[in-house]
């Protein structure tokens, strides 16, 4: 799926899709009403007929001012600890990738909207048993307080820091930065914490257009309707709540185009707000 937003030409590339029971993603969150009475706009791309809640592991590339820009890394071809169904997936990303006309060659940029195993996977690649950077030409940016956070040895889902970060940091690829970080004139970091200390969200503006993709700031549209419910790896759910907020309102009925990190379907939509004070997400064409 290919997009232009002004000069800048973004296209998906999925690694996974699978429904997930949502009650696993929003376990003290959850209420079957609430989805209910949203049904009319989450269906036919964010709910399916069983209830359940379509996941999608995918990463974007984006073209801008002559640099190819990969936006998170997916899963990678690797063991995930206690993820059985998520692990040693093969190399179908890759060849996904270059359906889409990229090779590994191809990539200027890697950018990490965090830091957990679902977004730094294709970060490295296996060869000759050591895992070692999959783009070779490619700067990696990783949020500095967000590197700084998982480095430190905390606790939670950045468990293949291991073999996703650190071997790119050690080939001399990596460049922390600040989570307002500038990218290229047209592409920049927007701080949007909560999920993790240093989460960051990905800003295009092109001639005359914007749009914005969320990373882990929301995991199902269903969040800009009820930004309370607590997703399960939400390091702080207060903050990441609050994060949401402020972003439905800074987006809400802008016209700028949102593309959901792990939203199924076309991925990608607008938010608009409803007669009785909330806010849904219609679903691009």
């Amino acid at each position: 799926m290919n997009w232009n937003i002004g000069d800048i030409k973004v296209t998906l590339v999925r690694e996974v899709l699978r429904a997930v029971n949502p009650v696993e993603f929003y376990p003290e969150s959850y209420d079957e009403a609430t989805v209910s009475a949203n049904r009319s706009w989450l269906e036919p791309h964010f709910i399916d007929e069983e209830g359940q809640f379509p996941l999608s592991i995918h990463a974007f590339v984006l073209e801008s001012a002559g640099q190819t820009i990969m936006v998170d890394t997916c899963l990678g071809n690797r063991p995930i600890p206690g993820i059985e169904f998520l692990s040693n997936l093969g190399e179908g990303f890759l060849e996904n990738l270059a359906e889409a006309g990229y090779s590994r060659d191809d990539i200027d940029t890697v950018v990490c909207t965090h830091l957990h195993f679902d977004h730094v996977g294709w970060n490295t690649i296996l060869e000759g048993g050591e895992w070692v950077p999959t783009f070779p030409k490619a700067r990696y940016l990783f949020g500095r307080e967000e590197y700084d956070f998982w480095a430190g040895g905390a606790p939670g889902y950045a468990f293949t820091f291991g073999d996703t970060v650190k071997p790119v940091v050690d080939a001399g690829l990596a460049d922390l930065v600040d989570s307002d970080h500038k990218i290229t004139s047209e592409v920049a970091l927007e701080p949007t914490p909560g999920h993790t200390p240093g989460h960051a969200s990905v800003l295009m503006r092109s001639g005359g257009e914007q749009a914005v993709i969320t990373g882990d700031m929301v995991h199902h549209p269903i969040q800009f309707a009820m930004p309370d419910w607590v997703m399960s790896a939400d390091d702080n759910p207060e903050m990441a709540s609050q994060t949401r907020k402020a972003f439905t309102q800074r987006y809400g009925n802008s016209g700028v185009l949102v593309f959901g990190t792990h939203f199924g379907g076309p991925s990608c939509g607008h938010l608009h707000s409803t007669p009785t004070g909330g806010w849904e997400f219609r679903a691009a064409d």
